[in-house]
């Protein structure tokens, strides 16, 4: 697990000095060591290296081909690059070291950069430059699990692992903030790809690989995509669980792969107790497990987590957290990010994060599962709104209003009054309504999002099955990025690599030959990977509640955490003078939230980071 960084242009490379100095940035990524390469000409690679694998200099980057046409930067892991061996040393291969970095090289002189992506099951990005073609690749693992932002203008094109690369670079550094991608950030709480939120920055999406050639043009093409509709082929309980437990098994006995000290997150829920179980099952020494709890009775399962590690004699390290230490580590919380993003959980992932490097430098999580299993509640309170869907809006305004009255929402919910399952959908990640959007930010009012952002435009097809498969995509590659973003950036700030069995792409195709609708239900969320765990575990403490590395913000914002958000959101005006904001607006906001008139810890933490990350693109 790495930090890359590159130029590739027609109008002058930066200085090797200036160069290495934005290298650096992405020095806690890979604190091993850095490498450096430049044909001095149009392109130079930059690399920061956190060594897993091989961990001679036999591992060190950037890498040239065996015939020298490829020069490569990559950041991640190649859990089958040992297979994929076998097949180059029979075509006569010979290698120096162990990595999968080798590997790759390797198999682009052999096969080229298609034909090798597909064949790579991992996590990764990676930049690839031919010197025959005089081209470069920008290619992202399927599942989006590590970053990869681009800025493209004036014959110059910037690729890095941290958005603050390409925000600090001289071509960059002034570029102006794009408004719908501002707007789409307030209402989703962070920045999706394929957008950045400077004019001329992006990302590459998951799954594709960006081809720009020497005229700095770009091609783009999808090498993997999550389908929205897969035809199952498992309809039996038992059966699909026996999946399941054989593939899991087999996706972290090949994620256990690591010359360095392995551990996992766990917590009191389903996904991470279950990859530790078949951690310990692939395991020959001790697993040391790391978990996090708090002050609050509703969102701390540390004791459940407890309760996991004496079932599987983990070498558990447990950390509490209240409001005041949340204080002394917010501000490298969010330090850890490099761009805007509003997940409260970033205080506990940070913080477990930290942690788990005391002892270890590589980490599994559970990360995944829910997406691919239905875990969330949202699956059912969207489309049970779906036989209604067709009606006349007063029609389904009518019914909305007296199903709330008599029986409490029950059957129906606001959802039905959006005109499309996926606008509700869409509606119920953003904790931040257009409305409030407006009345803060005025210059946003008429700004549009994206057009090209369309997780959620799926049509409401009348089969509840084709309607699970839109959602599951759309949660794939919406909220579960921001979740794997977040991991990412606590993690990497620590110097530590997070895999995710869960998202093996082994793994995900195996899931995917399974009904969905043996998951879908009212109180059927995940509940195959329930019973999976209940198999292992008959006493297992499942009790239905979401809740993972959760805290209790909306209590520490009146609390500990008062000042640091009272500082930035009302004292710096300077920032809210960039923003445009209403000060009035703002303010109360914040006072109906601390005198607990309302929750607004959602809305009130999105524009704190925003506002942070605005203060640190000045520094």
């Amino acid at each position: 697990m790495c930090g890359i960084f590159g130029e590739f242009t027609r109008s002058g490379l930066l200085d090797k000095s200036v160069f290495m100095q934005l290298n650096a940035l992405s020095s806690r990524r890979g604190p091993d060591s850095s490498g450096h390469f430049s044909n001095h000409e149009n392109v130079q690679l930059g690399f920061n290296r956190l060594a897993i694998l091989d961990l001679s200099v036999n591992g060190d980057q950037p890498m040239h081909s065996p015939s020298g046409r490829y020069s490569l930067v990559f950041n991640g892991e190649v859990y089958n690059h040992l297979h994929i061996r076998k097949s180059l040393v029979n075509a006569s291969f010979v290698f120096k070291g162990t990595s999968d970095t080798e590997t790759i090289v390797s198999s682009l002189d052999l096969w080229g950069v298609r034909k090798t992506v597909e064949k790579l099951d991992g996590m990764f990005a990676m930049a690839i430059y031919d010197h025959q073609a005089r081209c470069i690749h920008l290619v992202r693992d399927f599942a989006g699990i590590k970053p990869l932002h681009y800025g493209l203008r004036d014959g110059h094109l910037v690729f890095a692992s941290q958005y603050n690369q390409i925000s600090h670079h001289p071509k960059f550094r002034e570029q102006p903030i794009d408004p719908q991608v501002l707007k789409l950030y307030l209402r989703q709480h962070f920045v999706p790809a394929p957008f950045g939120i400077l004019q001329n920055t992006f990302q590459v999406l998951p799954g594709e690989i960006i081809t720009v050639t020497n005229d700095l043009s770009l091609r783009k093409e999808r090498y993997w995509e999550l389908p929205s509709h897969v035809e199952p082929e498992i309809f039996e309980e038992q059966k699909a669980m026996d999946l399941i437990h054989d593939t899991l098994d087999s996706a972290v006995r090949d994620e256990l792969l690591s010359d360095v000290p392995l551990g996992s997150f766990l917590s009191g829920g389903i996904d991470s107790p279950l990859v530790c179980y078949y951690a310990v099952k692939n395991s020959i020494r001790k697993l040391k497990a790391f978990t996090i709890g708090s002050d609050s009775s509703v969102h701390d399962e540390s004791e459940d987590a407890r309760t996991y590690s004496d079932f599987m004699s983990l070498d558990l390290l447990l950390r509490k957290m209240d409001s005041h230490a949340a204080m002394h580590e917010l501000e490298n919380a969010m330090m850890s990010l490099s761009e805007p993003l509003a997940d409260p959980s970033i205080i506990p992932t940070y913080l477990v994060s930290k942690l788990a490097r005391e002892k270890v430098t590589v980490a599994l999580s559970g990360d995944g599962g829910d997406e691919l299993f239905f875990g969330y509640e949202r699956f059912w309170s969207v489309l049970k709104n779906k036989p209604f869907h067709h009606l006349p809006w007063i029609l389904k305004y009518f019914l909305y209003g007296a199903d709330k009255v008599l029986f409490k929402g029950k059957n129906v919910n606001s959802n039905l009054l959006f005109k499309t399952l996926g606008e509700g959908h869409f509606t119920g990640h953003s904790r931040m309504s257009e409305g409030l959007v407006h009345k803060i930010f005025p210059d946003l009012t008429g700004v549009q999002i994206p057009e090209a952002y369309d997780v959620y435009r799926y049509d409401d097809a009348r089969d509840t099955e084709a309607v699970l498969g839109k959602m599951r995509k759309a949660e794939f590659y919406g909220m579960m990025q921001k979740t794997l973003l977040k991991v990412d950036r606590a993690s990497m700030y620590n110097s530590l690599e997070i895999r995710v069995p869960f998202l093996k792409k082994s793994f995900i195709e195996a899931a995917l030959k399974i009904d969905p609708l043996l998951s879908y239900g009212p109180d059927k969320k995940k509940v195959l990977l329930k019973q999976l765990l209940r198999r292992h575990f008959p006493q297992a403490p499942i009790d239905n509640r979401k809740r993972g590395f959760s805290v209790p913000l909306d209590k520490w914002m009146r609390e500990g955490l008062r000042q640091p958000f009272q500082d930035m959101l009302l004292e710096n005006r300077k920032i809210q003078q960039d923003f445009n904001i209403n000060r009035t607006s703002l303010s109360a906001l914040f006072d109906d939230h601390l005198s607990a008139r309302r929750d607004n810890k959602w809305p009130i933490f999105t524009i704190y980071a925003l506002f942070k990350w605005k203060e640190c693109l000045k520094k």
